[in-house]
């Protein structure tokens, strides 16, 4: 159950159109579901504001539909599933209502999207076209928590004039992601440009030299631009949900 949930149980009360017992039934839903093999946390929506995620790697396909219909079956209206294979995705596809799946980002979302609720944005920035994937689980899962996404792609530092010609989106953002492999300075010459938190993606694009990404993330580590924080190598999801957390910053009541 999400914090919005709650709230329209208590306005429920509050207008007559529920009874104190039926709201009570409502909020004693135990705080976790136990599958066997697997134990859904239906209560972290309410500690912390956005449900539980299914990480989808090294599920099957059924364990996968079994999670996300009991998610349904409990009241949460979008489900996000974080990297899902195409196998996974055809299967879930016949056995699960409204679902669609990103194939570049490998993401999948049972419900519906829910609408804009902040008023600031996130702008989702790439160095190249390659780190599309990276970029995409970020921007999707910005999306999937209510906010509204720019993205901003193949924009990296061998041709400045691409990410100046941004100028105007940059300082009106409040949070941005800065996706990028190979040397990973993208992250650096936002954070020189920015009035607001930049959240470095080093991803695992390059040549040799640059290790898996390592040699990206150890530049974003090391960046002199102050208001960079970095997360780990090819993790759009974990980026999008902290830019999520900074854009929803003083925005409804607490």
């Amino acid at each position: 159950m999400e914090q919005n949930q709650i709230k329209e149980i208590l306005e429920s009360v509050k207008k007559g159109e529920i009874s104190v017992n039926d709201a009570m039934l409502k909020l004693k839903e135990a705080p976790f579901e136990d599958l066997g093999f697997a134990k859904l946390d239906l209560h972290r929506g309410l500690r912390q504001g956005a449900a539980e995620v299914i990480y989808g790697a090294s599920k099957t396909p059924e364990q996968i539909v079994k999670i996300s219909k009991s998610f349904v079956e409990h009241g949460q209206k979008t489900i996000l599933i974080t990297r899902m294979s195409k196998e996974a995705a055809e299967i879930a596809k016949n056995s699960l209502d409204s679902f669609k799946y990103d194939e570049l980002s490998r993401i999948g979302i049972v419900g519906e999207l829910p609408p804009i609720n902040t008023k600031g944005k996130i702008i989702v920035a790439t160095g190249g076209t390659s780190d599309m994937p990276v970029a995409e689980e970020a921007a999707l899962t910005a999306e999937a928590y209510g906010n509204k996404v720019v993205r901003l792609y193949d924009v990296g530092v061998s041709g400045l004039h691409r990410l100046l010609s941004h100028l105007d989106e940059i300082m009106s953002a409040k949070v941005i992601i800065a996706i990028a492999g190979m040397e990973g300075a993208l992250a650096s010459v936002i954070g020189g440009l920015a009035d607001c938190p930049v959240i470095a993606v080093p991803t695992s694009v390059g040549y040799g030299a640059s290790f898996g990404g390592v040699a990206a993330l150890l530049s974003m580590l090391n960046s002199c631009a102050s208001g960079v924080s970095v997360v780990n190598i090819d993790n759009g999801f974990g980026a999008g949900y902290l830019a999520s957390m900074i854009n929803h910053i003083g925005e409804g009541d607490k």
